[in-house]
């Protein structure tokens, strides 16, 4: 749903690296803008992410979205990212773990900051399955077994709150839906937990007509199962950074077992898939600055890509970077080894030398 300049950038994004096009060329036949676009991700591209170091996938993070002036550049990447990893049988072996690798540790958790949910569980899930295949395969075994002794408590809750939501007279729609396996080994790992320990499996998404339908389907579940205690949060009155909106509880299913509920609107529902880029979708009609739009629309969300939640082990030192209008004090520089630099605005060759090292300077 993004706009037209976006597409033509998605359809051309390889044609100045591989094709020998020209800015020049780009600007004359398809506007400036788009070849702005087409530009950032060429500059991207040619990033390569070498050394597994934390600090090295922090640097990388930002110099992306320092160089993505306009976050259409980033949606265009993670779209390209997502297609390469669905691909990945194509490329060479030895290769395939660099990418999976790079993935989990930056595009994922942007994917996450930009509240586009659906690219990052993809994302993470390819990843997770390249990167350790043993324990994606055992865990997802252990889960086609588990949703079958399950399934029967995920059909009779399902049943059990149509009924009790329409006795209430709420339209809603009720959507079962299963944790990522990746998930479920994030959860095991950060918590010490067996696989039989983790319990919220499941959960339910209902998506409701008006925000006040979601105070109500609240009240409903919460007659209908006991609610866990210190489980409730209430994102629609306080949203998350990146925009997304929704009450989520945990109840304690007729069996024992530990049940989430996220409850949203149609809106909300789209911002939780798509992040930003549902504002694509949700713009007002027939208005004509999309380009000025995307902009600061671009520059807001960049600005608070603070939501960062357990996705990345470092994210003090990221939060200190996420200055305005993103590091506008900061040049970045490749080493000969791969190695990014970062230096102060106004930078010299001779600083560069003297970073690496007092011998080279």
């Amino acid at each position: 749903k993004l706009d037209v300049q976006a597409v033509m950038a998605a359809l051309m994004h390889d044609t100045m690296e591989d094709c020998g096009v020209t800015k020049p060329q780009l600007i004359e036949r398809f506007g400036a803008p788009t070849a702005e676009l087409v530009d950032g991700l060429t500059k991207l591209d040619k990033l390569r992410f070498s050394t597994r170091e934390e600090s090295q996938a922090e640097s990388f993070r930002k110099m992306l979205l320092a160089m993505a002036r306009d976050v259409r550049v980033i949606l265009v990447k993670l779209a390209d990212r997502l297609h390469n990893m669905r691909t990945l049988s194509a490329v060479a072996a030895d290769k395939r773990g660099r990418i999976a690798r790079e993935t989990l540790d930056i595009y994922a958790p942007i994917a996450h900051r930009l509240g586009l949910n659906q690219i990052y569980r993809e994302l993470q899930e390819l990843s997770f399955a390249q990167v350790y295949p043993w324990r994606h395969g055992a865990l997802a075994k252990a889960l086609t077994k588990a949703r079958g002794t399950r399934r029967d408590i995920v059909e009779r809750v399902q049943k059990d709150v149509e009924k009790a939501f329409g006795a209430a007279k709420l339209k809603a729609q009720v959507f079962g839906r299963e944790k990522t396996v990746y998930s479920i080994f994030r959860k095991m790992r950060d918590k010490h937990q067996p696989f039989a320990s983790v319990n919220d499996l499941f959960g339910f998404r209902i998506v409701v007509p008006q925000i006040s339908d979601c105070y109500v389907a609240l009240g409903v579940l919460h007659q209908l199962f006991k609610p866990m205690p210190g489980r409730f949060k209430d994102y629609i009155a306080i949203p998350k950074a990146n925009g997304y909106q929704s009450l989520h509880t945990t109840l304690v299913s007729p069996l024992g077992t530990a049940v989430e509920f996220q409850i949203r609107t149609e809106p909300m529902h789209a911002v939780a898939e798509a992040g930003i880029a549902a504002h694509w979708m949700y713009k007002a009609k027939g208005s004509n600055g999309h380009g000025a739009d995307a902009q600061r629309l671009g520059a807001t969300v960049l600005k608070s890509l603070i939501d960062i939640q357990d996705d990345t082990r470092d994210a003090a030192e990221f939060l200190e970077h996420v200055k305005i209008d993103l590091y506008p004090e900061a040049v970045y520089v490749f080493t000969p080894k791969s190695q990014i630099l970062s230096l102060p605005r106004g930078a010299t060759p001779v600083d560069f030398a003297y970073a690496i090292h007092s011998d080279v300077g």
